[in-house]
C-alpha cells in the first residue's frame, strides 16, 4: 500500500466545503462551503467566482441546460449562475422541519440522489431520496444520520453510499434504466479508523477514492474494497473528493474549518482549503441532470 501526500490547490477558510465536481464543459473546478454559505467556481487561476445563499447549500449538480441543483435546508432549488435566479424543483414530504440535505450525485440517467440529516443532533430521522426529471421526489429509505460518499461504478450496476455516523460504506446493486435499488452489502466498515466516511469519487478503473473526515486522508479502494493507496493531506478534516483537469486525473480535496479550536488552527492553518493530487488513472466525467 503506498502512501502519499496531496499539494494545495487553493488556500480558503471553507467552514465545511463539501461537493467538488468538475465541469467538462467549462474546465473549471465547483463546490460549496455548506455553512458559508457559498457556491465557488475556480478555473485554477485567481480567486474563485462564488454566489452567497441565505440557508445552507448541502450539495449540488450540473444540469443538462446550464443551470444547477442545490439541494439546500428544505428543498432541491434550480440555480441559474448567469441570472442569479433560484427557483424551487422539489420538495419532500415529511421532512422534520430541523433537517436539511446533504450529500448529492447525478446518475448517468439524469437522476438526483440526495440524502436529508439533522442539522442539530445526530439522530437517524433522514433519508435518501432520488429526483427524477420530472420533479418526482422518490424517497428510497430513512434510517438515515449523515448521508455522504454517493456515487456509481463505470458499469452504473452498482450504487455507493456512506452514513458517516455509522463508519461504514455500502454498495447496492443498481439498475440504471429504473432507478432501483438492489441487494445491499457492506463495502467498507471503517470503524477500526481514526477517519469517518465522508465524500466519494469513483475512477475510470471502478476504484473508490473516499475523503476520511477526521484523518486527514484520503483512502483508494479496489472494486473489492481492499485499501492500496492512502493520500495524506495536512487537515484532518478532509471532506470529498472529485476528478477534474482536462484530463481527468487531478484528485480535487475539499477540507473544512469547523469544529476547530484556536490550538487546531494553528496547527492545521490550511484547513478550509482545497488540495489536489496527480493520479495515475482517470475519473469519469460528471453525470449531468436531466431527461
Amino acid at each position: 500500500m503506498k502512501i502519499l501526500p496531496a499539494e494545495l490547490a487553493l488556500q480558503h477558510e471553507d467552514v465545511l466545503g463539501e461537493c467538488p465536481l468538475w465541469d467538462d464543459r467549462g474546465q473549471a473546478l465547483w463546490w460549496v462551503d455548506i455553512r458559508g454559505p457559498k457556491l465557488y467556481r475556480w478555473t485554477g487561476a485567481g480567486e474563485p467566482q462564488s454566489w452567497a445563499f441565505d440557508q445552507p447549500v448541502g450539495s449540488f449538480c450540473f444540469a443538462k441546460d446550464g443551470t444547477l441543483l442545490l439541494a439546500m435546508k428544505d428543498a432541491v432549488r434550480r440555480f441559474d449562475p448567469a441570472t442569479g435566479t433560484l427557483t424551487e424543483f422539489a420538495r419532500p414530504k415529511n421532512e422534520p422541519d430541523t433537517n436539511r440535505f446533504n450529500d448529492g450525485r447525478c446518475d448517468h440517467a439524469g437522476r438526483f440522489w440526495v440524502g436529508s440529516m439533522s442539522d442539530g443532533p445526530r439522530e437517524p430521522v433522514g433519508s435518501l431520496y432520488r429526483i427524477d426529471p420530472s420533479g418526482k421526489c422518490v424517497r428510497q429509505f430513512g434510517d438515515v444520520v449523515v448521508p455522504n460518499s454517493l456515487a456509481w461504478s463505470p458499469d452504473n450496476k452498482t450504487m455507493y453510499y456512506a452514513d458517516t455516523h455509522r463508519y461504514t460504506i455500502w454498495s447496492f446493486e443498481f439498475d440504471l434504466a429504473s432507478g432501483k435499488l438492489g441487494r445491499k452489502r457492506v463495502f467498507a466498515d471503517l470503524s477500526p479508523h481514526k477517519g469517518r466516511p465522508d465524500g466519494s469519487a469513483i475512477d475510470s478503473a471502478g476504484c473508490v477514492w473516499n475523503a476520511e473526515y477526521g484523518s486527514g486522508q484520503v483512502l483508494r479502494y479496489t472494486p473489492a474494497g481492499l485499501v492500496d493507496l492512502v493520500i495524506t493531506v495536512p487537515v484532518m478534516t478532509t471532506t470529498c473528493c472529485a476528478f477534474g483537469g482536462p484530463d481527468l486525473k487531478t484528485l480535487y480535496i475539499t477540507t473544512a474549518r469547523q469544529r476547530l479550536t484556536p490550538e487546531d488552527l494553528a496547527k492545521q492553518p490550511l484547513a478550509g482549503s482545497v488540495f489536489a493530487f496527480r493520479t495515475e488513472v482517470a475519473g469519469l466525467p460528471e453525470a449531468r441532470f436531466g431527461a
